[in-house]
């Protein structure tokens, strides 16, 4: 079986398999072809690739392997070269790219999403969402700090004293609690807020204040993720987060609901409720924001004075570690449709490759992408 590891676009600096990674794939008796230039943004070069046993090829080679390898989607000229049932390996987003999928599925490809993976206690190795989460929840802080016109941690000096930053997340999810914990090593005051209840004992372990909001849905059963709120209980949450985000200095956003917009958190009045130089880093950009002006990739000014930033790939720029991380995740994932004498087994018997399956046999197989 030949795998391949191809080029990201060009706003990606991972990779899907650094060179000690791909190792222990031929070790599983796998020929592994990598694209030119794949790994050189996570300062994985061509040669490091080529001392571990791979060969390099151009991409068009790269597409006409068994089993390819990339973090983003194919483009459709990319398909037109991919053979059919061979295995594409990626984070897809087929809740939201539900054309793309059914397309892949025309052409009997078969399609492994990572990021739909069930979050159990099993699948916590293949993980792809927490591992890149705790990334961005971290470059978060750091980039608020560098865009904030204020210290983050109080200062007493002979010219006065400097009040501490306050910082605003919302969501407690795997990003959110390393923002707050990289916060407060900065210094900084930190509130939290989540629909989540249980989350509380975590952040308060954290050094945070958790805001409280009676009346929330039962999460239990989402998987770990946030679910669609009551209106009334949304008016509630918006009253509690207003009084915050009125006195907040940075707020960091990361709430999302799998397959839907993200929900609109801070509304255009509180925006205006902001004081002047406050910084908002918006991790769930990709699905709309939680701000009503949030772009992706985008730096936005408010008319008083408060920057909004759109950036829901903040993992890519900490393209090692970030790369390193992935690739375990994914080599943990490889164990379960590879055996030991290097040929694919999708063995659909086993709950996480089902669960993580989005195309198989020429149609859509996942039920929720199906929905």
């Amino acid at each position: 079986m030949i795998a391949a590891i191809l080029k990201e676009p060009n706003n990606e600096n991972r990779v899907s398999l650094l060179p000690e990674q791909v190792q222990a794939l031929i070790k599983k008796n796998v020929q592994v072809v990598v694209e030119e230039d794949a790994g050189k943004n996570a300062s994985a070069w061509n040669n490091a690739y080529t001392d571990a046993g791979a060969t390099i090829v151009s991409r068009q080679k790269a597409l006409e392997s068994d089993l390819i390898l990339s973090i983003h989607p194919l483009t459709d000229n990319d398909i037109t070269h991919v053979k059919a049932n061979a295995v594409l390996l990626g984070v897809y987003q087929p809740l939201f790219c539900k054309d793309i999928m059914q397309s892949w599925a025309s052409k009997n490809l078969n399609c492994f999403s990572i990021d739909m993976i069930p979050r159990t206690t099993r699948a916590q190795s293949m993980d792809v969402l927490s591992s890149q989460a705790n990334i961005a929840g971290y470059r978060a802080v750091l980039l608020a700090a560098t865009l904030l016109p204020h210290y983050f941690p109080m200062f007493m000096t002979a010219a006065g004293s400097i009040a501490p930053a306050k910082v605003l997340i919302l969501g407690a999810g795997v990003a959110g609690l390393q923002a707050i914990a990289t916060a407060r090593r900065l210094g900084a005051v930190v509130e939290v807020f989540d629909t989540r209840p249980a989350v509380k004992e975590e952040v308060q372990s954290l050094g945070a204040k958790f805001i409280e909001v009676e009346g929330a849905a039962d999460a239990s059963k989402a998987g770990g993720y946030a679910v669609e709120q009551t209106e009334e209980y949304k008016q509630k949450q918006q009253q509690k987060i207003a009084a915050s985000v009125a006195k907040s200095n940075v707020i960091i956003t990361t709430a999302q609901i799998p397959g839907r917009q993200a929900p609109i958190l801070i509304t255009q009045e509180m925006l205006h409720s902001m004081k002047t130089g406050s910084v908002i880093i918006d991790l769930a950009a990709a699905t709309g924001g939680n701000t009503p002006l949030t772009k992706n990739n985008e730096h936005i000014t408010t008319d008083n004075g408060v920057l909004i930033v759109g950036n829901s790939n903040l993992q890519s720029g900490m393209p090692s570690d970030a790369s390193k991380l992935y690739g375990k995740n994914i080599m943990n994932f490889l164990q379960l449709i590879i055996t030991n004498e290097g040929a694919i087994n999708l063995n659909f018997e086993d709950e996480l490759v089902k669960g993580t399956c989005i195309t198989n046999n020429g149609k859509i197989v996942h039920e929720r992408v199906i929905g």
